[in-house]
């Protein structure tokens, strides 16, 4: 199979990290990245206040890639959000097969 030129790295954090894991992501390569406040839906996090079901609130980083810089961006992340830790999120990367626009002219 064809190794791609570009990646898409996902990261999901509690929110308010996003800041810790765009630094992580520039220090090994990353031009840039999308953040996105998402709410998790895991039955181990919800928790009820006043009967009511409450979400916890997440951050869901983007972050366009080049392949070659994959390995180091997600290692430096792990590293620096802390996400070997169980709960504090998760990092994982999807290949792109293609890309057009201002990103691939750097």
């Amino acid at each position: 199979m064809e190794e791609k030129k570009y990646c898409l790295i996902i990261v999901v954090v509690k929110r308010g990290f996003s800041d810790t894991v765009m630094d992580a992501a520039r220090k090994e390569g990353a031009k840039g990245g999308t953040i996105i406040h998402a709410r998790g839906t895991s039955q181990l996090e919800t928790q009820k206040f006043m009967g009511m079901n409450i979400e916890p609130e997440k951050d869901l980083i983007l972050i366009l890639a080049k392949t070659e810089n994959k390995k180091a961006i997600m290692k430096s992340i792990n590293e620096q959000a802390g996400l070997n830790q169980e709960g504090n999120g998760l990092v994982f990367a999807l290949p792109v097969d293609e890309v057009s626009g201002a990103f691939t002219k750097r």
